[in-house]
């Protein structure tokens, strides 16, 4: 898989990019553009890294992806019958899915930030600490949704475990699904594996606008302390 890097290399924002300087302490347009793609792609790179390593949902308590709504009352019962094991074993296999799946979402990212307007990078800097993480959810959020959800798909169909936990809620019958209702495993997964992605962007974003030891190249300090 090519690196988010090369991903991006190759194209600027969907604007001049033109010395003029901009209303942000005056930053010229080409600063201000190539520091907010810097800090959004820093922001990408490092969720990728974190959650797309073995257990980097299962093992990471704000992300951790739990039973879906209704399967814990489930849990509770195997609980009962000394089987336990077999929903911890489901949790893990739902979070190792979305541990799979996160790398795919690099392409997407980088497109996204390819195809910025100067009117997105003003927003962007000059709005909230989530302002970049919510561009991507407003712009991104669907393909990513799209692009993901065959891989963790493939995932959950994979595992052995998985298979015989949806199994075991259509064969219970009217009971179970009284608990679950008419839940969709992979979609669920897809979600919380998404909201996962953009917690962990949100956060490094805050940390790029809040805390100067985070701006890590001399374009980040400059972009950012001209708004603080």
């Amino acid at each position: 898989m090519k690196s988010f890097g090369t991903l991006l290399n190759g194209s600027g924002t969907s604007s001049s990019s033109a010395s003029t300087k901009s209303p942000a302490a005056g930053l010229t347009q080409t600063e201000m553009s190539r520091g907010i793609k810097e800090a959004l792609s820093k922001g990408v790179n490092v969720a990728i890294d974190q959650l797309g390593r073995r257990n980097g949902f299962l093992d990471d308590a704000a992300v951790r992806i739990p039973l879906p709504s209704g399967l814990d009352q489930v849990a509770s019962v195997l609980r009962q019958f000394h089987q336990q094991e077999l929903a911890d074993k489901f949790v893990a296999t739902m979070n190792h899915a979305a541990e799979q799946a996160v790398p795919q979402a690099a392409e997407v990212f980088a497109g996204a930030i390819r195809h910025m307007t100067l009117q997105d990078v003003r927003g962007i800097l000059q709005g909230p600490d989530d302002a970049a993480t919510e561009y991507f959810r407003r712009t991104s959020g669907a393909e990513l949704a799209a692009r993901l959800r065959p891989i963790i798909a493939r995932a959950t169909n994979k595992a052995g475990v998985t298979l015989a936990y949806k199994k075991m809620i259509a064969e219970a019958g009217p009971m179970a699904r009284m608990f679950v209702g008419d839940s969709n495993l992979d979609a669920y997964i897809t979600k919380k594996t998404l909201d996962g992605l953009f917690l962990k962007i949100a956060a490094e974003e805050k940390s790029i606008r809040t805390q100067p030891a985070a701006r890590t190249t001399d374009l980040l300090k400059k972009v950012f302390s001209s708004v603080r």
